[in-house]
């Protein structure tokens, strides 16, 4: 270990800016406040203005400081115009958390077209317009950081239930991250993935009333338990910081050891 890496200064977030989008609930608004909480200057980006609004004023009540943008993330126009007014008020964009999505879970022979689209639209489209506007600002400064959301359900076919749409958007996203990853480098600009297990949060509340099926996931993961919201925020926090500063084009999972049985 070199005599410059101090373990307390790499997971300071102060002078750091970040956007989060999909920062309404669940993942996103834990990692907002985590980044907040570590000292930086946070966006809140999500279709529900109300959401975005209540995650800023969680994260004001406990000092740190974060603005709510009302933004739909397929629609380029809305994106880029909060992520240049985000820019324009901070001066620079640092961190992006790609955290936006949806999931219709529907048997493949009964999803219509429309519905996978609109799966399509978020999952998949919407991330490469929001890594796109943020590297728009990181590449010219010659540093920035992307983190996408993706799911051990890209990395695997699933089964327990049918979710076709999901699972083809989420491993797109894991290459979309490696493609990106190798294109910006020279901008020392990095990209990088978490792959999380299902995380106990609104986005997956019809799944947590099945008991039967909660259980078999359980017991399909050896540390036999879903995950919760901190489970996720650390690891993201983690490819944010300069800890992960030789890591890119990497798909962390959060699994509970879910993928390697």
């Amino acid at each position: 270990m070199t005599a410059s890496f101090q373990p307390a200064r790499v997971f300071d977030f102060h002078g750091k800016t970040a956007v989060v989008t999909g920062g309404g609930n669940g993942i996103g608004q834990g990692v907002a406040q985590a980044l907040a909480l570590a000292g930086a200057k946070v966006a809140v980006f999500d279709h529900d203005a109300q959401a975005a609004k209540a995650t800023c004023e969680r994260i004001q009540a406990q000092g740190g400081e974060a603005w709510p943008y009302t933004v739909d993330v397929t629609q380029e126009a809305q994106v880029t115009a909060a992520m240049q007014s985000f820019h324009d008020h901070v001066g620079h964009i640092d961190i992006l958390i790609n955290n936006a999505g949806i999931a219709i879970r529907r048997a493949t022979l009964e999803l219509s077209v429309a519905d996978w689209q609109k799966v399509l639209d978020v999952n998949l489209t919407g991330v490469f317009i929001c890594a796109r506007a943020a590297a728009r600002f990181m590449v010219p400064q010659q540093s920035g950081c992307i983190v996408n959301t993706a799911s051990i359900m890209g990395l695997s076919g699933g089964g327990l239930y049918p979710n076709i749409s999901y699972q083809s958007t989420k491993g797109a996203v894991v290459n979309l991250t490696r493609a990106l990853a190798v294109e910006w480098a020279s901008a020392k600009v990095r990209v990088n993935a978490i792959a999380p297990t299902w995380v106990r949060t609104d986005f997956i509340k019809p799944l947590l009333a099945q008991e039967n099926l909660v259980q078999r996931i359980e017991a399909m993961t050896p540390l036999a338990r879903l995950a919760d919201t901190e489970d996720v925020v650390g690891p993201i926090l983690f490819l944010c910081s300069d800890a992960a500063k030789m890591i890119t084009g990497h798909t962390l999972p959060v699994d509970g050891g879910f993928l390697a049985q």
